[in-house]
């Protein structure tokens, strides 16, 4: 009896027991989801990826060089009487620029004169006296008479001389051999010239040239004809349009390839100025994003896309750079939306909210 109720009271003590503890909280897994709800959205802007023509850009940097330009010799010695230009004027071709005292030319061209009068009246003479003998000339044609009679006479010797003489005389003024712009004076007047000195140089400033080096790897890329834009390199004033007209079929020690650039106008552009020249490549049916949407984790080019308003990582093969677009090889397809602000730090599948303004 006493061994019942002792089974009784522990039973009792048990249940009393049971009732005194706090009821255990029922644990439950949060779903991932609800933390995501939790970040707020990163607000982002947008482009989209496209197929289209790109311009690819070929950049180098160069000087600026006169198409054409000619330094202006004294061809006659004396003195320099009358310097009619200045640096920097323009002159037309066969403008006279300066004159050279031209007295020892003309007392030259004057006794020319003379001699060609004394050996005419001798050729006269002994063509008079011709017409008496019947030797030697009679077995010559009429053309071949009067050639003997100018050769004996030194009538031929003469008609050089006079020539000569106002072709020296002609020298005396200095003209300009080319339409341009004079530059480099080296004469004063009134100081005596020789033969050989130099007066100055004429540049063909409205006709304008470039020589660049282009990297080989990019010289598959430029063809004759294709245009192009020359800036200052001080970065001031407006560019100008320019066109290849040529390529040097040779590559030098340093892997570059010499391409002259032609320039039309030139502007605020002047020979010897260093200028930058961008050549315009053209690309078809490339399939590039705004360059913005592309950047770097750990050295390899992402661009994030846009999925259920999440970003979604893409690793992508990039090439070619315009500095507006870049070229996508591989990784992404054509018209999709990109992020291209607020990228740099985006988590793959992190809430993006898009704003257009």
């Amino acid at each position: 009896m006493a061994s019942y109720s002792s089974i009784c009271c522990g039973v009792l003590f048990f249940f009393i027991f049971l009732s005194c503890q706090s009821p255990e909280e029922k644990s439950e897994e949060i779903p991932m989801e609800t933390f995501r709800d939790e970040v707020q959205a990163t607000t982002v802007r947008v482009g989209q990826s496209e197929t289209k023509s790109f311009d690819y850009l070929i950049n180098a940097t160069g000087k600026i060089e006169a198409a054409n330009e000619v330094m202006v010799i004294v061809e006659r010695p004396g003195y320099l009487l009358e310097l009619l230009v200045e640096e920097g004027q323009p002159v037309q071709a066969g403008q006279t620029i300066a004159r050279l005292d031209k007295t020892d030319s003309q007392m030259e061209w004057e006794r020319a004169q003379v001699e060609l009068r004394s050996t005419t009246a001798e050729y006269q003479s002994r063509r008079i006296a011709a017409d008496v003998e019947t030797t030697l000339l009679d077995s010559l044609g009429n053309a071949e008479r009067d050639e003997f009679w100018k050769a004996s006479s030194g009538l031929l010797s003469a008609q050089i001389a006079v020539r000569e003489a106002e072709r020296n005389l002609e020298k005396t003024e200095i003209k300009a051999p080319i339409a341009g712009a004079v530059a480099d004076l080296q004469v004063r007047k009134g100081s005596l010239v020789n033969a050989g000195d130099e007066v100055c140089l004429v540049l063909s400033t409205n006709l304008l040239e470039m020589k660049v080096k282009i990297l080989e790897s990019d010289i598959v890329f430029v063809g004759k004809g294709q245009k192009a834009e020359v800036y200052p390199v001080s970065g001031s004033g407006d560019g100008i349009s320019g066109t290849v007209s040529s390529i040097n079929p040779k590559v030098d020690e340093n892997g570059l390839v010499q391409v002259t650039l032609s320039l039309q106008q030139g502007g605020r552009l002047l020979p010897g100025m260093n200028a930058r020249a961008v050549i315009r490549a053209p690309q078809n049916n490339s399939l590039v994003v705004p360059k913005e949407a592309v950047v770097y984790r750990s050295g390899r080019p992402v661009v994030f896309t846009i999925e259920n308003d999440e970003a979604i990582w893409n690793y992508v093969e990039v090439g070619k750079d315009n500095g507006r677009e870049m070229e996508i090889l591989d990784g992404l397809m054509a018209s999709q939306q990109v992020i291209i602000s607020n990228n740099v730090q985006l988590a793959h599948q992190a809430p993006v909210q898009v704003i257009t303004d």
